[in-house]
């Protein structure tokens, strides 16, 4: 019973044990919010830059350019459609990968 009371965060008696229940429950909401702005900072936000600047490399892509596919694929663009795009990697060599794989511009 004695640890009972100690769990309910109250005498037994009903009144309450510590300072104001409101400014107790602001405290605990505190950590939260500074973790969840870490983590945005520090995560999301990066990531969404990241994401905006791949999809701007990929709206920018046109025949001719040199590029690097995510699996380290060096090749020149011969064509490019909606969603995929067609590499010269050597002589009379061509593959086609799907738009998304193209991870960077050589220069």
């Amino acid at each position: 019973m004695f640890g009972l009371a100690f769990a309910m965060g109250s005498t037994p008696g009903g009144a309450a044990g510590g300072t104001g229940g409101g400014m107790a429950a602001f405290q605990q909401v505190i950590p939260l919010v500074f973790m969840f702005a870490i983590f945005y900072f520090l995560l999301i936000r990066p990531q969404q830059k990241k994401a905006k600047e791949h999809k701007a490399l990929l709206d920018a892509m046109k025949k001719g350019d040199n590029v690097i596919t995510a699996g380290g694929v060096h090749g020149k663009i011969i064509s490019v459609d909606d969603d995929i795009v067609t590499l010269e990697i050597s002589n009379n060599v061509n593959i086609k990968i799907a738009k998304s794989y193209i991870a960077a511009m050589k220069k």
